[in-house]
């Protein structure tokens, strides 16, 4: 018992203190971001200016305006992010900096291929990047300005759905849908080629994010115990069974095996992560593995990529005598990363141009394997990795589930997606056609790319801002308490 007896008054000093506790916490951390920034714009400088050196003996003439452009666009990116989410991740926007700014400097080097230019596969490819990658960045700007908080994307849980399946069918439109090097994944508008599925996995990642919400608790009962693992109730296997089965007609239609695999993929991830039912991932494996060798055995264009990755020097020795139906991509792919041995052969010092078809989009990895060996390869994956890393960290950070949904369904399907391209192009799973976040040529990849990045800085932004501070009571410095 106090000296001033059985009632007390609460002082103003104590009634101020305790209000102020809500202000308090994580640190913007923009300078931090504009820092890194920094080193993303002038690694990539002079990366380019070490692929000039190399190929012509000077520097690049184009050297300034590219820093300049490459610059503003960080730059801008950064006014928005510290303006409109001035708590977000400081990582996220650096690290895709970085990546789109390399992936500039090797389709130039490309460009300078005599090769490539005689078969029309590179030439003016390095300055439509850069006009993709504005593109993407204003896309990103508009994100940030206009998403004020990623909860209202709940509303539009089945409209994002209906969206997803209008956007992977537009391929099938006869007139507009375009069949190119046996894949139909692409539309043909106003001369420009662009890839729905791209848009797509950014709605599907909505849609699954806000049904798992709602459904997670039917999903996550406990049913039937069989070989250590709890198999899922009948009528729980709907969702399932319709994802699984739009992913095989979109590979059996489409012949796109990647597409298929990133919305599966994606929709195993999330739906472990809303029950934590360890049967799911195993039943999503063995559907997706079954799906995969069942369409593989009747589909020409699928099962001749199986062929590839089961003996690419076969298929590279027949596309040498002429046979058609045959790729000698595969096996170039594999004398690139050879050639490159641990350190590289250097910017500009490699032949990865013999790779020729898709050897700055789909191959695009390749080249970075030569130039810059094992090590580059394994700095590009550990970059790659960053931002899977600051996404499920801020998926975790989250404090709503449909914001925890979200960002590790964004989060995983930029891992699959750089899985199923690496592994591809390294030997190690059939080549799926994707493209390589960030680095690979291609509008509607870096375009979509950037939007994910948007809407993972809108999710960081609401999950590290600060409580507000309580509403102080005026009356409470009044109120008097009584104590035993």
């Amino acid at each position: 018992m106090s000296r001033e007896g059985p009632f007390h008054t609460m002082s103003s000093s104590q009634s101020a203190h305790t209000s102020t506790i809500g202000n308090i916490g994580a640190p913007s951390r923009r300078n931090t971001e504009l820092a890194l920034l920094v080193f993303a714009v002038v690694i990539p400088v002079f990366a380019y200016a070490n692929v000039g050196l190399a190929i012509n003996g000077e520097v690049p003439s184009g050297l300034l305006s590219y820093g300049l452009g490459l610059g503003l666009l960080a730059g801008v990116g950064h006014l928005v992010v510290r303006k409109w989410a001035p708590y977000a991740d400081p990582l996220l926007l650096p690290l895709a900096t970085l990546l789109n700014g390399l992936g500039l400097v090797v389709i130039w080097r490309l460009d300078q291929s005599e090769l490539l230019q005689s078969i029309h596969q590179a030439g003016t490819a390095a300055p439509r990047q850069l006009l993709y990658t504005a593109m993407g960045i204003a896309l990103f700007i508009v994100v940030l300005i206009f998403l004020k908080d990623h909860r209202v994307l709940q509303r539009y849980t089945y409209i994002s759905m209906v969206g997803a399946l209008f956007l992977l069918l537009l391929p099938l439109v006869p007139g507009l849908g375009a069949n190119i090097y046996g894949a139909k994944i692409w539309i043909s508008v106003a001369g420009f080629s662009i890839q729905p599925g791209e848009f797509a996995k950014i709605a599907l990642a909505i849609f699954f994010a806000g049904y798992l919400m709602v459904k997670r608790d039917a999903l996550a009962l406990a049913s039937r115990r069989f070989m250590g693992l709890y198999l899922p109730r009948g009528r729980d296997l709907g969702p399932i069974l319709v994802v699984w089965a739009i992913s095989i007609l979109i590979l059996v239609f489409e012949t796109d095996l990647g597409t298929s695999l990133l919305f599966f993929g994606m929709f195993v991830i999330m739906l472990y992560v809303a029950t934590e039912r360890t049967s799911w991932i195993v039943f999503g494996l063995l559907m997706s593995a079954a799906g995969a060798v069942g369409v593989g055995s009747i589909e020409p264009h699928v099962h001749q990529r199986v062929q590839a990755w089961l003996d690419p020097l076969r298929e590279y020795k027949m596309s040498r005598a002429g046979v058609p139906g045959h790729s000698e991509q595969s096996m170039q792919a594999l004398w690139a990363f050879g050639s490159g041995g641990t350190l590289g052969t250097g910017l500009g010092q490699g032949h990865s141009e013999l790779i020729r078809f898709a050897a700055n989009s789909d191959f695009i990895l390749a080249t970075f394997g030569e130039e810059l060996g094992l090590a580059g390869i394994m700095a590009l994956l550990l970059i790659y990795g960053l931002i899977v890393e600051r996404g499920v960290r801020t998926a975790l950070a989250a404090r709503d589930p449909f914001g925890k949904l979200l960002g590790v369904g964004l989060s995983g399907a930029f891992a699959l997606q750089v899985f199923v391209v690496a592994g591809g192009v390294m030997g190690l799973i059939p080549l799926t056609g994707m493209t390589m976040p960030f680095v690979a040529y291609g509008g509607s990849s870096v375009i979509a790319n950037w939007a994910l990045i948007g809407i993972l800085i809108r999710i960081s932004d609401t999950a590290r801002r600060p409580a507000p501070a309580p509403t102080v009571n005026p009356d409470a410095e009044m109120t008097q308490v009584v104590r035993p």
